[in-house]
């Protein structure tokens, strides 16, 4: 974590948008970040392998915006190439689906100034699905400083609404791209496992579900992926006692859930190849 007595140089933020096949909710999320009232330094789209005219659009319809163009390789990969690529102090994500309101960068750059020196950033956000606002659970309530343990249950910073200062990234690493799901539940344990985070208790974007393209739709028994994030956190060996106690307890509670499910549909081999699994992943830290 920076000491107190640093202050950030001020390149400004990098905006990185990975999509596949939105073009039009695209247009929509580029449109956000044009319209912010902070200025941004520059706004970087990873075009994921699309076919349906998605780079050819960007390029026509938005020129001095960042295009680069890979095949079908996973948001982790899209988004940490631009977060290579990216030359900005700050590095902001926005989800394909997802629009920013006017004032979002203004207000968290406006926080971290008057803050001491963290460097993650998130706020909170409204939910629409299927068009309709609709209001998360408690259990996805936001909150910040030291979220560790708040964290361990569920994903509860969203990608849309964080600001990451670049150096961060060199300390904790970047998504783990054999992850196809729950890679921001991954990356968000590494960073608050280390440091607390700086939250704005407003609703500066608007986040949407219910197509059926996400992850969530497409990988519905997702805890499978945290349970290889806490095994891979266990793992690395650089939680706190108190952290480690916390995180192997979700592990446990996570791991008898899948079981449990898996054997009610008659999986009963699933069970054991994720025991199997999970006992070769654990053995070297020795924690089972």
């Amino acid at each position: 974590m920076p000491s107190p007595a640093t202050t950030f140089s001020s390149r400004g933020v990098s905006v990185i948008i990975p999509t596949h096949d939105r073009c039009a909710s695209l247009s929509i999320a580029i449109d956000s970040v044009l319209e912010q009232t902070y200025p941004v330094h520059e706004l970087i789209v990873v075009d994921d392998g699309s076919t349906d005219g998605t780079a050819d659009n960007v390029a026509q319809r938005y020129p001095t915006v960042k295009l680069i163009r890979q095949s079908n390789h996973g948001v982790s990969h899209a988004r940490n190439r631009a977060i290579e690529q990216a030359s900005g102090d700050w590095i902001a994500l926005l989800d394909s689906d997802d629009r920013w309101y006017p004032d979002k960068l203004a207000r968290q750059m406006a926080a971290i100034q008057a803050a001491p020196p963290l460097r993650l950033c998130h706020c909170d956000e409204h939910w629409l699905r299927n068009g309709k606002r609709v209001n998360p659970r408690h259990k996805h309530r936001k909150q910040g400083g030291d979220v560790f343990e708040h964290c361990l249950p569920l994903c509860c910073i969203s990608p849309s609404a964080v600001l990451i200062h670049h150096s961060l990234f060199d300390d904790v690493g970047l998504f783990d791209e054999s992850l196809p799901a729950c890679e921001d539940y991954d990356l968000w344990l590494r960073i608050c496992a280390r440091e607390p985070v700086l939250y704005v208790d407003e609703a500066l974007l608007e986040k949407t579900g219910g197509h059926a393209d996400q992850l969530s739709q497409r990988y519905p028994a997702m805890d499978q992926y945290r349970l290889q994030a806490l095994a891979s956190l266990l793992r690395d060996n650089v939680l706190t006692t108190v952290q480690r106690r916390q995180a192997q307890s979700m592990f446990d509670q996570k791991l008898q859930i899948f079981c449990n499910g898996a054997r009610k549909r008659g999986r009963d081999e699933a069970v054991d190849a994720m025991r199997k699994r999970y006992d070769d992943l654990l053995d070297s830290a020795h924690i089972l």
